[in-house]
């Protein structure tokens, strides 16, 4: 077998991969504890007349994407993950191994980073925009690290969870990887735009802060660019067989 197999390197530049993600980080902090972007994008979307959210029972907000296309996302995913399972159990003839490799990456992803995202959330202390009291709720605003206020009630509402149902797409990307790097960052950011739709429209209903959302995205780069710098071993098996 040719040596250049173990050469191909999975994540091709992971200095520059690592670094936009620190920079992403960055950029979320900055946003959240340094700018009113949080605030003005529900300001726009509060209707202080009525003291409401006008899209938050809306048929497309809430039926339409919170709900209809959440599910198709979902069914899409447990499909992958089933056949994942299936295949591990009785391994699919048909199959080759390095797509194997390929649907069990995206499967851990599909199941990883909503469990994440979930379990942050849990202990999160932030509230919801339609729960903070500049919105007709009780709880205070709070940016990123700020002292949380004797007496008050956990939000677990940040990260955003609605935006993982189409954030592990972003995963697909390891198809095209190391052979086609820039159509598997296409892929990459693709993922995460779906992702971040689905998390403006929770916006819109008051549902999440941007920086809710855009914590969410970089839950999941993380996870997959994590993911993808230790699995160069098992990528490099796999192309073998």
């Amino acid at each position: 077998m040719p040596q250049s197999i173990y050469q191909q390197r999975l994540l091709p530049q992971p200095k520059l991969a690592w670094g936009a993600l620190v920079l992403f980080a960055c950029l979320i902090f900055v946003i959240n504890h340094w700018t009113n972007i949080d605030l003005a994008i529900q300001d726009f979307y509060f209707d202080s007349l009525h003291h409401r959210f006008p899209w938050k029972n809306t048929w497309f907000a809430e039926a339409f994407m919170h709900g209809h296309i959440k599910k198709i996302l979902m069914i899409f995913g447990v499909a992958i993950i089933l056949l994942v399972v299936l295949d591990f159990i009785a391994p699919i003839k048909t199959t080759a191994p390095i797509v194997r490799f390929r649907l069990r990456f995206i499967a851990i992803v599909a199941i990883l980073d909503p469990l994440i995202t979930s379990l942050i959330k849990s202990r999160s202390v932030y509230h919801c925009p339609w729960d903070v009291n500049r919105y007709g709720g009780s709880a205070d605003f709070l940016r990123l690290f700020d002292p949380i206020p004797i007496g008050m009630d956990a939000g677990h509402c940040f990260p955003a969870g609605h935006a993982t149902s189409g954030l592990w797409l972003a995963a697909f990307c390891i198809f095209w990887l190391p052979q086609r790097p820039k159509i598997a960052s296409l892929v990459f950011a693709i993922g995460l735009g779906i992702g971040f739709i689905l998390g403006w429209v929770q916006q819109m209903r008051g549902a999440h802060f941007l920086t809710h959302t855009l914590s969410s995205m970089w839950i999941v780069s993380a996870l997959i660019l994590s993911m993808l710098s230790i699995s160069q071993p098992i990528f490099n098996r796999y192309q073998l067989l």
